[in-house]
């Protein structure tokens, strides 16, 4: 009998108020497996963002507690163990250099000398911007800006990546490479965003939050595949999980092939 792993990360009935104000998050919980890949979608004003905080210890949830592996989080504790990778690089990226600016995290683990430089040489070669270590962070472009925010908590060895957005801004090209990097990658991750054909070919599993409560976790195909229910929380269907007519269509990520001319072409 195979004894199920022990989740990596679990919300257990996470509330949370800004304030005196309404709650933001009502009774949240979801458990993330080691390596499991979640998408998080939702409208704007669901509480993506404040989910991702509250999870590393940032917020104060006013009920409920997270747990890593084992171990009841503390909130306003650090936790290098999840780290989250922020919506807009500027702000998470405040150091001189690149270099500078990956190490910060590191050093703040006590690593210092050969081994800090180690370290953030391996954070930056993972993410492919080694040749860029000296350059100062204000010059570099935004898909650079995000590779530079990522080997920032690459570089702490997470467990569990959060991340908020991470191909807005990004253009084609620098959006596959990210994608590519992330599917190489071993941590469990949660991933909030807007770009539904992202999470499609990135999360097995997703997560959709309205009004600061899950309304579906299930398979991704399945959940964002769903029209009425999409649309009852302010989203649409992605693309490649729509049917079409035409000759030769193809969609790459979900396997749909095409068919004779004029003929339906079907989801894979």
């Amino acid at each position: 009998m195979t004894v199920p792993a022990m989740p990596v990360l679990t919300a257990e009935s996470l509330s949370v108020t800004h304030g005196d104000g309404p709650p933001v998050l009502r009774d949240i919980g979801f458990a993330i497996a080691p390596g499991e890949r979640v998408g998080l979608v939702g409208p704007n004003g669901a509480g993506k963002t404040t989910l991702l905080l509250t999870l590393t210890g940032v917020l104060r949830a006013r009920a409920g507690s997270v747990r890593l592996g084992g171990r009841t989080l503390a909130p306003g504790t650090f936790t290098p163990e999840v780290a989250l990778v922020f919506q807009h690089a500027h702000d998470q990226l405040f150091c001189p250099t690149v270099a500078e600016d990956v190490a910060f995290g590191a050093r703040n683990l006590g690593l210092t000398g050969a081994a800090l430089d180690r370290a953030v040489a391996e954070a930056l070669d993972r993410v492919g911007l080694a040749a860029l270590a000296d350059r100062p962070v204000h010059h570099l472009s935004g898909g650079e800006q995000r590779l530079a925010c990522l080997a920032g908590v690459l570089v702490m060895a997470p467990r569990v990546l959060l991340l908020d957005e991470p191909s807005g801004a990004l253009d084609l090209r620098n959006r596959r490479r990210l994608i590519e990097l992330l599917q190489g990658m071993e941590q469990a991750m949660l991933v909030a965003s807007h770009d539904l054909e992202l999470v499609l070919e990135l999360c097995p599993r997703v997560l959709l939050i309205d009004g600061g409560g899950i309304v579906a976790d299930g398979a991704a195909a399945s959940v964002l595949g769903d029209a009425g229910l999409m649309a009852a929380h302010g989203q649409e269907v992605p693309h490649s999980l729509t049917w079409h007519r035409g000759e030769r269509h193809r969609h790459r990520a979900t396997g749909t092939v095409a068919v004779a001319a004029g003929t339906d072409v079907a989801r894979a």
